[in-house]
């Protein structure tokens, strides 16, 4: 999401609108590895804990809670700017 809006900063071909695209992608892969992460929880009890990876599945499953919040973070933020943008002219 950041190389997204300092694309949108320094290139004219890229606009913050279209910069927006990065957003969803944050959304989709924290998703991803939220689900990715409770299968591997899932296999590690199935095995009663001889699949090795729990910690692994952990920090997974946290950085995909932390991609989810950012991304809802910065689309409600995107939302409030075209909103401005919208009903300020």
């Amino acid at each position: 999401m950041p190389v997204g809006v300092a694309l949108a900063r320094e290139s004219e071909r890229v606009t913050l609108r279209l910069a927006t695209i990065s957003i969803v992608v944050a959304l989709l892969l924290g998703w991803f590895a939220i689900i990715l992460a409770r299968r591997a929880r899932e296999r590690i009890d199935l095995t009663l804990g001889r699949a090795r990876g729990a910690n692994t599945a952990r920090i997974g499953r946290l950085l995909g809670i932390t991609g989810v919040l950012l991304a809802t973070t910065a689309a409600l933020a995107v939302g409030f700017w075209g909103l401005l943008t919208i009903f300020a002219g």
